[in-house]
């Protein structure tokens, strides 16, 4: 008996339909293969964080908290990649500014203090798996940018550690009300061990976006690093 032909329209849906249901073997297949897994791994990491910048809202603020819902300070954690204390000299240390800037220089911890302060209970999310809730104070990230002068068209801006770490935030980000250049926890100057004397607070990040021991700060429309952790793979938006 000779077959009826198929209607070429059908045809064409059975193909999609199949191929849709094909897509996610042909995936795992393919990371079933060593030489095609790094690569796989870094677009899907690339293209998650694509979409992470898309959908960031500047005006959308991270969840803050009641006071009775802190954890108490003895008990949040001290979280580094090297050093709990990388000897700051407090006495001589300032944050030197450079880049897309019209007032770059070396500002002392006592001009950003001059800055509107900004107090705000919220959560610190720990690529290791762990949140707390914490009180923290200082100065608006975007309001030390408008005092230096900052080209705020520019894509990035990036810091320095002194114990070695360095790491950037999108504009967006920076500029979001609750980016914060921190300089208190819990209504105390930061301790060295939390990374004082200035630090980037971003409820909007997860931790390791959240600087310490700051010492260089810059304005750029390119980056030449992009963090410490997401230079050894690890997602370069990571939006909470």
């Amino acid at each position: 008996m000779t077959p009826s032909p198929m209607d070429p329209r059908k045809f064409k849906r059975l193909s999609r339909r199949e191929l849709l249901k094909l897509t996610p073997v042909v995936a795992l297949g393919a990371f079933a293969i060593p030489r095609l897994q790094a690569p796989l791994l870094k677009t899907g990491l690339g293209f998650s964080d694509w979409v992470s910048e898309k959908l960031f809202r500047s005006g959308h603020l991270a969840p803050t908290f009641a006071d009775a819902d802190l954890t108490p300070f003895a008990k949040f954690p001290i979280n580094d990649y090297d050093v709990d204390d990388p000897g700051v000299d407090f006495d001589n240390w300032t944050l030197t500014v450079t880049g897309e800037v019209q007032k770059a220089g070396d500002y002392k911890l006592a001009q950003i203090q001059t800055l509107p302060r900004v107090t705000q209970n919220t959560r610190h999310v720990c690529v290791e798996g762990w949140d707390v809730i914490g009180r923290f104070g200082g100065a608006r990230l975007s309001d030390f940018l408008k005092m230096v002068g900052a080209d705020l068209t520019a894509r990035f801006i990036t810091v320095q550690c002194a114990d070695n770490y360095y790491e950037s935030l999108d504009m967006a980000t920076a500029l979001h009300p609750q980016t914060l250049l921190c300089y208190e926890m819990y209504d105390q100057p930061l301790t060295r061990e939390h990374g004082a004397p200035l630090r980037l607070q971003v409820p909007t990040k997860i931790g390791y976006k959240q600087a310490k021991y700051l010492t260089d700060l810059k304005v750029t429309h390119v980056l030449e690093k992009v963090g410490y952790w997401e230079d050894q793979g690890y997602s370069e938006f990571y939006g909470l």
